[in-house]
């Protein structure tokens, strides 16, 4: 955006970046306008593999986490309301001046709201359905989230992560339809903190599991809730990761968005990585809701196609000897 609520805030609406030292924004998205800043100044915070990346081969530094003291800080509000509250805390924490942007669908006026009775509003934006704040010297400290929750099973999730408050219910019918023999190396794409990993696991015929999850905080979780040697994590974007020997079996709950509205293209892109990385005899199991389209391009990268399990809201599709003819 040539005109971004930051800009306008900058240029017209009387926010005052400091003119030295370093600026943490947290979770921006990959082509987030941060022309108005400084790009030296920059500190990207992004546990998220795909924009980290973005932001590293624009030139940005980045980190997984805030790394000291800031003279501002900018937090892009995510979707889920204990992030967001956790990562203001997080950046009241670290500096003296907290901008907050996002979209009203993503609670910012309500955020706003609270932030006027903990601390100083300096000054607003609106712009495209969406709001831009800044304030100073505030309390936020009941926001912070907890490092670690625990869940069902003595698992533990981490603010933020798909399906932090339980098992989610597609996974655990994907658990459930899959067989006992899974051969000797398995990948579980989009691997969350650890569910169906620890379900694989539980066969001994798999020699190793290698656990694929773009999320870091995800993944921190899953190193804490698997507890076997034969796991292996790897902080990376499942579309592109390159696996060190071929598959046995590939096993994936995709997501399907990154904002509200369905995108099944990157299920698409999980399936077309799945099918790189399987042996010519190998499998995918995988679990989407029932109204996403996957079937064509199973049916085209897979020479078996079968929907094994499933009700109204789920369908577990299982897939065999994938096919060569494309790259």
């Amino acid at each position: 955006m040539s005109h971004s609520r930051l800009s306008l805030a900058v240029d017209d609406g009387g926010l005052v970046l400091p003119s030295e030292g370093r600026i943490a924004v947290f979770s921006a998205r990959a082509g987030f306008d941060l022309s108005a800043l400084a790009r030296d100044a920059c500190e990207i915070i992004q546990p998220l593999r795909p924009d980290f990346e973005a932001f590293e081969r624009a030139g940005l530094t980045c980190a997984i986490r805030e790394t000291g003291r800031y003279e501002a800080a900018l937090v892009c509000l995510p979707r889920a309301k204990a992030q967001a509250r956790d990562m203001i805390a997080r950046a009241a924490d670290c500096s003296d001046l907290v901008i907050v942007d996002g979209q009203k669908t993503d609670g910012a006026e309500s955020l706003l709201k609270d932030c006027r009775k903990r601390a100083d509003v300096i000054g607003t934006i609106s712009k495209a359905h969406g709001k831009l704040f800044w304030f100073a010297n505030g309390d936020f400290a009941d926001w912070r989230a907890p490092h670690r929750r625990e869940i069902e099973e003595e698992f533990v999730t981490g603010a933020g992560v798909f399906s932090v408050d339980g098992i989610d219910p597609a996974s655990r019918a994907l658990a459930e339809a899959l067989p006992q023999k899974l051969g000797r190396n398995v990948a579980d794409l989009g691997a969350g903190w650890g569910y169906l990993a620890r379900e694989i696991l539980n066969r001994d015929t798999v020699e190793t599991l290698y656990l694929i999850e773009a999320d870091h905080t995800a993944l921190d979780c899953a190193r804490e809730n698997i507890v076997d040697d034969r796991a292996s994590f790897h902080w990376a974007d499942a579309t592109n990761w390159v696996a060190r020997a071929r598959m046995d079996t590939v096993i994936m709950n995709p997501p399907f968005h990154t904002g509200r509205a369905a995108e099944p293209a990157l299920g698409v892109a999980f399936i077309d990585a799945a099918a790189r990385m399987l042996a010519p005899s190998g499998q995918l199991w995988m679990v989407a809701n029932r109204h996403l389209p996957y079937e064509t391009t199973l049916n085209a990268r897979f020479q078996q196609v079968e929907e094994v399990a499933g009700d109204n809201r789920f369908k577990v599709l299982h897939a065999s000897r994938p096919a060569r003819t494309r790259k």
